[in-house]
């Protein structure tokens, strides 16, 4: 595990117990979410706020201008702590470790489920019910349209991949058949 892994860690950990104790998790979370998305959506602002060469008080600055008015003080600290620190590129590891502690305390998970099409809203619901019930915790579902998919399904929660699709049982039958062959 990396030195920034763990920093992250720690500092999601950390950012957790706040959030907890002002009843602010889901919140947070939400919050560290929308930035994420802000930052991968905009790459000039992403590689401006991880330039070596910018000082922190106008990365700072920046995202105080940009971030105040729609995130909470404790978001807006802990981003500047890691600007500070020079931690800027650990934060999406601190969001997606913050994510898996904040599900793991509310008993949800999140899952994206990639396909080659569009899914209805019925045929979620299904997913969701099946890997709920396989996991044991309530399951948020994020769709992710996948063209490179001949067909199924992938479902991913935390670390785990479930391969449902075509291309994923093509390559298991390769595998076996490649395996049936050295013997």
């Amino acid at each position: 595990m990396s030195q920034n892994t763990i920093a992250a860690k720690r500092y999601a950990k950390a950012l957790f117990e706040v959030a907890r104790d002002q009843d602010r998790i889901a919140q947070v979370e939400q919050e560290l979410d929308s930035v994420l998305s802000v930052l991968k959506e905009n790459a000039d602002l992403n590689k401006l706020i991880k330039h070596p060469g910018i000082g922190a008080d106008v990365k700072i600055g920046l995202i105080k201008q940009i971030f105040e008015s729609t995130l909470s003080e404790v978001v807006v600290n802990t981003i500047n702590l890691l600007i500070e620190k020079g931690r800027e590129e650990s934060l999406e590891a601190v969001v997606n470790a913050y994510n898996k502690i904040a599900g793991d305390a509310l008993g949800e998970a999140k899952a994206i489920v990639y396909t080659p099409v569009e899914l209805t809203e019925a045929e979620l619901n299904s997913i969701t019910a099946s890997f709920s019930k396989l996991i044991s915790k309530q399951i948020r579902v994020e769709s992710v349209l996948d063209k490179s998919l001949l067909g199924g399904i992938q479902v991913r929660i935390g670390d785990r991949l479930y391969d449902g699709s075509l291309s994923g049982k093509l390559e298991r039958l390769k595998k076996s058949l490649n395996q049936s062959q050295a013997l």
